[in-house]
């Protein structure tokens, strides 16, 4: 069970949108490992060179805007992201997310004060940001037993599997 993630922040603006989280013109490539190289490229030559496992990505508002493909938040969680904090995500994106297990949350006052480089840790169970950089607490909304159940288990898939749906 991920009760909490702690790791260092990747912050991004407004509008981030699927095509830029991975280009179209890679989705043709199968390799998951392949295809997660390519993340970020077009705004972050260095993120799949810089991220590590646990780390944070923080953006403003409308993360995963653009086409529904499910591409862009898998190739996130596969560069080892814990969890993406936002002032908002585009609906599609939020869900996409979710049913493949990785962790969002939005909350306006972090995704707004939080910066790049900054050590920042979550506690998913109370929803509470702390940005250990500068000290600074936010309170984003915790998930519903429902969906912790699911990112727990890895995604929709196996949460369903789990519980003998």
């Amino acid at each position: 069970m991920q009760m909490q993630a702690q790791g260092t922040v990747f912050k991004y603006g407004d509008n981030v949108d699927t095509d830029v989280i991975i280009p179209a013109r890679y989705l043709n490539i199968a390799d998951p490992a392949e295809l997660a190289s390519h993340a970020m490229e077009d705004i972050d030559t260095e993120f799949v060179k810089r991220v590590q496992p646990g780390d944070i990505m923080v953006a403003t508002k409308n993360f995963g805007c653009g086409s529904s493909r499910e591409h862009a938040p898998r190739v996130i969680k596969d560069n080892g992201v814990a969890c993406v904090i936002a002032s908002s995500f585009a609906r599609i994106f939020y869900r996409n997310a979710i049913n493949i297990g990785l962790p969002i949350l939005e909350c306006p006052e972090a995704a707004e004060a939080i910066n790049a480089g900054d050590q920042v840790k979550i506690d998913f169970s109370t929803g509470v940001i702390e940005d250990l950089t500068t000290g600074q607490t936010f309170q984003g909304l915790p998930f519903p037993a429902f969906i912790q159940g699911i990112i727990d288990n890895d995604g929709l898939l196996n949460s369903l599997k789990a519980r003998g749906i």
